[in-house]
């Protein structure tokens, strides 16, 4: 049986919020930890160039925001850890890519790449007219055993439930204001030639805005180590709703539009004009982005204006092509890990719902996670 990956609430001010999540993630934090510390050691560093390298990058998430690093070591002191994994945690690849030696650049150059098929429903095209979030997170099968989903209670803002790697400030989410965020994989030949903010930070970032324009302006104006790319969405109770996709190289963002109610997104670069502008270098590691989105997107035509989650659901779970998949198997890759579709998140922002299903190709059974007060982790039966 696949466990389901747990519900920690936190409140208070970002310290206090940290220790929260250290305190009641500590196991799943050190699980994690040991995991990319093992890896870095493949790579042939060193414990102390890994904490150098950390402080070399720790200026860039402090101009950033300082309040990042507070809840940071929030989380380190809640964990019994040191600050320096919880930043790893969060940062871990630009951390890696961005070292100013150029031996060590070198030896680091083989950027591992995580999957993941988003999709986005507008209201117009649901039966229940409200727009629906989603995605596949495709990355390492371990991931599984170190997954949360933080309800982060604000007084400064709205809050936010938000699917992450215990220690991680966000990955994918929905915030009280009706804002969604789900983020995949995307390589450039731009990539790693300067300094940017990690991908963690600016997702929490899109994540605190109570507004559809800043939320977007988070993604847009923000440098990038790497290229990425990430899906905002904003929708209201009332059936209202917008959604972009913003194909991110390190230097310029690209936008993808709905078309008929209908957003997918994979691993590749679908902009004409990014198209014409940058090279694309992770369709040769990711060959199956080619076809995802265009599954997921053939699987829920026939369902335009009368769309639910779960014929989202039924799309997500894909295996056409399996193991090279919507919905992958735990497999081998060309790196030797076990990569699979880490967990399907399916988000409802505009009523602060989200259904999790852990390693879907082996477990077809969701835990519903709300923003309501006073609610708990239901689960939903197998489909």
């Amino acid at each position: 049986m696949v466990e389901s990956c747990p519900l920690i609430d936190l409140s208070g001010g970002p310290h206090e919020r940290g220790v929260q999540h250290g305190r009641l993630a500590a196991e799943r934090i050190s699980k994690g930890i040991a995991h990319y510390t093992a890896q870095i050691g493949r790579s042939g560093l060193d414990e102390g160039e890994v904490v150098a390298l950390i402080r070399d990058y720790l200026p860039v998430i402090e101009a950033f925001d300082p309040l990042y690093v507070e809840e940071m070591r929030g989380i380190a002191a809640g964990a019994d850890v040191a600050f320096e994994q919880i930043v790893l945690l969060n940062a871990r690849t630009e951390i890696l890519k961005l070292a100013e030696r150029a031996d060590l650049r070198a030896r680091l150059a083989e950027r591992l790449p995580d999957g993941c098929t988003g999709v986005v429903v507008m209201p117009e095209a649901t039966a229940a007219r409200r727009l629906i979030h989603a995605q596949n997170w495709d990355w390492k099968a371990e991931c599984a055993e170190t997954a949360v989903v933080l309800r982060i209670r604000r007084s400064d803002g709205p809050d936010i439930l938000t699917f992450t790697e215990a220690g991680g400030l966000a990955r994918s989410g929905l915030n009280e204001a009706g804002i969604g965020l789900t983020a995949n994989y995307l390589q450039s030949d731009r990539d790693y030639r300067d300094v940017g903010v990690p991908l963690a930070l600016i997702r929490r970032k899109v994540l605190e805005q109570e507004y559809p324009a800043l939320a977007m302006r988070a993604v847009y104006a923000t440098a990038k180590s790497a290229a990425n790319n990430m899906i905002v969405s904003a929708s209201t109770a009332k059936g209202q709703g917008v959604a972009i996709d913003f194909e991110c190289a390190p230097d310029e963002t690209f936008q993808v539009h709905p078309d008929r109610g209908l957003l997918t997104h994979a691993n590749h670069f679908v902009s004409p004009v990014a198209l014409v502008k940058l090279r694309d270098m992770g369709v040769a590691s990711t060959p199956c982005s080619l076809y995802r989105d265009i599954r997921v997107r053939d699987l829920l035509l026939p369902h335009l204006g009368h769309a639910t989650p779960d014929h989202v659901k039924d799309a997500l779970f894909d295996d056409f092509g399996a193991p090279y998949s919507v919905c992958r198997p735990p497999r081998p890759n060309d790196a030797n890990n076990l990569s699979a579709t880490v967990a399907m998140i399916v988000m409802e922002p505009s009523i602060g719902v989200m259904d999790v299903a852990m390693l879907p190709a082996l477990n077809r059974s969701f835990s519903r996670f709300s923003l309501a007060t006073g609610s708990t982790v239901q689960r939903l039966a197998a489909e």
